[in-house]
């Protein structure tokens, strides 16, 4: 039973890779014996984040690539294969995603009623039409294998609405903030991207499935944790390697008999 949770070889491109979670789901890849491809805008941080990982069982190489550009991901693509030979799974990880503290003005920090068309076109362009380029670009790979996994990776506000009250000003004075609307519908879609997905590539050894995950302690503010921690029934935020494991059994053979599923991993957020 140990073994079908080996992923010892495989090679895994993981977008959004110099983030937060996306540096964590690679370096749980390559401590497991696989190769990560980090594939992040950001070209300096995502070899940064790859060389932190030069003394893992596994192998780790970081790749500048934007996800929202037809030519970039298939350079993408094209290194990976020329780097390890084969592709057996994708992250689709990255996203534009509004964090609740820093400059409070930022673009994504406004009501629905201000919120612009540029930055509805931007959520959608990063974070569906980006999901729809890298799993198309590595289709071809994973169909000639015969095998392949593909995760998505969505979030609570993709099954619930955002509760806003979380967001609301800590002192008086202070403008208050919002989970965008662009965010929540975007990570909707993930699921329906991945049930279609599923469906049309059954029978061809590609499973597609998606993971959602909670809310992650960073570098909140105490105020927002202690409303977030209080709304959630564990009574905290995800410290940001508890996704990793997750991760790693959807890649694995361990969940071989699943498609098209929702693994939910959100300290039971979604339970009330």
């Amino acid at each position: 039973m140990t073994n079908a949770f080996d992923v010892c070889g495989r090679t895994v491109i993981v977008t959004g890779g110099a983030g937060l979670l996306g540096r964590e789901y690679a370096r749980a890849l390559v401590g497991a014996g696989a190769s990560a491809v980090l594939a992040d805008i950001n070209g300096d941080s995502v070899s940064a984040a790859a060389a932190e990982l030069g003394d893992q069982p596994g192998r780790a190489i970081g790749v500048a690539v934007d996800i929202t550009d037809e030519a970039s991901v298939a350079q993408l693509v094209r290194t990976t294969l020329a780097t390890f030979g084969s592709i057996d799974g994708l992250v689709n990880n990255a996203a534009v995603n509004p964090s609740f503290g820093g400059d409070r003005l930022a673009d994504f920090d406004r009501p629905f009623e201000e919120y612009r068309l540029a930055d509805w076109n931007r959520a959608l362009a990063v974070n569906l039409t980006g999901m729809f380029l890298c799993a198309r670009e590595v289709a071809p790979t994973m169909l000639a294998q015969q095998r392949g996994v593909i995760v998505n990776v969505s979030s609570t506000y993709g099954l619930v609405g955002p509760d806003q009250r979380l967001y609301e000003a800590e002192r008086p004075g202070d403008r208050r903030g919002y989970k965008p609307v662009a965010y929540s519908v975007t990570k909707s879609g993930v699921l329906g991207f991945t049930h279609y997905l599923a469906a049309y590539w059954a029978g061809t050894g590609i499973r597609v499935n998606t993971l959602t995950p909670g809310g992650v302690h960073t570098d909140q503010s105490e105020e927002f944790v202690r409303r977030y921690s209080a709304r959630t029934p564990l009574g905290r935020m995800a410290d940001s390697h508890e996704y990793s494991a997750a991760l790693l059994f959807l890649l694995s053979d361990a969940s071989s008999y699943m498609t098209g599923a929702n693994l939910v991993v959100d300290g039971g957020w979604t339970a009330w």
